[in-house]
């Protein structure tokens, strides 16, 4: 990125500046921001990846078994449908393979910088723009700033006492290695979430023993999956207009659930009808279906979508623990109540750090103003965006955008499509843009106020932080969420020069 920024002559005769925008990551975030970037005329924008290739979570996220668990139509950009996915549910290679591909086909590839971690980031408040500093030393200038670092990049893992006796591998899901053996291996799992729901049943076949250590019981639904046939593909990509049909089906479905964790009483009735039915057919035993039933109220955390977790549980060589973890052995687990659960193999699915927005970026905006101070007591931002003292940065899948109910591109491609009208307003010559205070503040005291009566409340889990503040999730509908995005208006911020 250069350190001036030129300016050019619009077709009414005003004078335009080459806005540089820098985006931090090169996942599904920073790729929609930078091709809503740079559909909207000379903008210089760059990705900044720490990493040395893109696809954030898609490229991090290699365990077996790793897919999505949202409808591929749907998981994926409006503007790049894709004819060639190979199932409703494609593996994570896919996905990825997918990510790339739109990076090439957008023309992005000459935007991204490899292996370019962004360690510090401050306003200069004389010169307007963002400085920039990477972890080797190199420093940056960009006008305006968009963190695309998502919320699902820094794995957590428990501190267990005795985790330096254990003699075995021990590794997170989200940092898998492939040179670890499984097969004919007794593998412990810790955790029941969407990793562990995946991985158990891929490894199951290959090693000599399973054992899963659960917390609390999941709430999963029947996973709607199936083949694409070469027909069905080859007709996509002959008519792509096609593809809007399935798009529109499973953006409808997600409605229906969508409104059961948002309240509506009927359809959170229908699901948890639907779960209920589904542990009868897939586990006979009662005595393990009661282990499985849920306790917490339904998506309170994340429903799961499987359809062989259940079997994979009944299995004989697969445990099902639930006793409280107390320590790990050198060949082993042990448990409250003193038994020891010999594993050759540990494996953490217990997800990542979600409320840490940011971290480690240090970002210090105007007068010195810290943005990890500023979320001292939780993150939150204008619709997820914008905050104040911090002028010119846009966030990308920030506080309170997490869905609960559909993809979370339908987010992205949002919050894209108002951070490019920012950027217009900057290339126009307009001054930077600081989201005032007290509209920040309003928008931050609606979110909390309509958290505070749903379900996510109702128990422990990654949307919330330590004090319960939930800080991850929107509470309403994507619909909503789109709507009040589409516009960005100019009231909503003050000049800061």
């Amino acid at each position: 990125m250069t350190d001036t920024a030129p300016t050019a002559t619009a077709p009414n005769g005003a004078t335009e500046r080459r806005v540089r925008v820098a985006v931090i990551g090169s996942g599904f975030g920073g790729v929609a921001v930078a091709a809503a970037l740079t559909r909207t005329g000379d903008v210089d924008v760059v990705l900044l990846e720490r990493a040395d290739r893109i696809g954030g979570v898609w490229r991090d996220n290699t365990y077996p078994g790793c897919a999505c668990d949202i409808p591929a139509p749907l998981y994926s950009y409006s503007f790049a449908p894709n004819p060639d996915w190979s199932r409703r549910f494609p593996p994570h290679s896919e996905i990825l393979d997918y990510l790339h591909r739109c990076v090439t086909e957008l023309g992005l590839t000459d935007r991204v910088r490899l292996r370019t971690e962004v360690t510090d980031a401050s306003w200069d408040e004389p010169a307007a723009c963002w400085r920039l500093r990477t972890a080797d030393g190199a420093e940056l200038t960009a006008d305006v700033l968009v963190p695309a670092v998502g919320q699902l990049s820094r794995p957590v893992v428990p501190v267990l006492p005795g985790a330096e006796r254990f003699a075995g591998p021990a590794l997170h899901t989200a940092r898998w290695d492939p040179t670890v053996r499984l097969d004919g291996a007794r593998v412990a799992v810790v955790g029941t979430g969407a990793s562990a729901v995946q991985l158990v049943p891929a490894i199951a076949d290959r090693a000599a023993r399973v054992t899963v250590f659960q917390r609390t019981a999941p709430w999963t639904l029947p996973k709607p999956d199936r083949r694409h046939g070469r027909l069905g593909r080859a007709l996509y990509r002959q008519v792509p207009a096609l593809m809007r049909l399935p798009r529109a089906a499973f953006w409808s479905a997600t409605v229906v659930t969508g409104l059961a964790v948002t309240g509506n009483r009927a359809a959170a009735a229908a699901l948890r009808g639907l779960s209920r039915a589904q542990r009868w057919w897939q586990v006979r035993d009662p005595e393990l279906r009661a282990r499985i039933t849920p306790v917490e109220p339904m998506g309170c955390k994340r429903v799961l979508f499987t359809n062989d977790w259940l079997p994979t549980l009944a299995r004989p060589d697969v445990d099902l623990v639930t006793e409280r973890i107390v320590e790990l052995t050198g060949d082993g687990v042990r448990t409250a109540d003193g038994r020891i659960h010999p594993c050759d193999v540990l494996v953490y699915g217990t997800g990542f750090a979600a409320t840490d927005f940011l971290v480690p970026i240090r970002v210090t905006g105007r007068a010195g103003r810290r943005l990890d101070e500023e979320w001292r007591d939780g993150a939150y931002a204008y619709l997820g965006m914008a905050v104040p003292g911090f002028p010119n940065l846009f966030l990308m899948y920030g506080p309170n955008t997490n869905t609960g109910n559909t993809s979370v591109i339908y987010f992205l491609e949002a919050q894209a499509r108002h951070i490019a009208q920012a950027v217009r307003l900057l290339a126009a010559g307009g001054p930077p843009l600081e989201v005032r205070p007290e509209v920040a503040a309003d928008h931050d005291a609606e979110m909390q106020r309509r958290l505070a009566g749903s379900v996510w409340t109702a128990c422990r889990s990654w949307y919330r932080t330590a004090s319960g503040r939930i800080v991850t999730n929107w509470p309403g509908m994507a619909a909503e969420y789109r709507r009040r995005t589409a516009r960005l208006d100019p009231a909503d911020y003050g000049r800061t020069r």
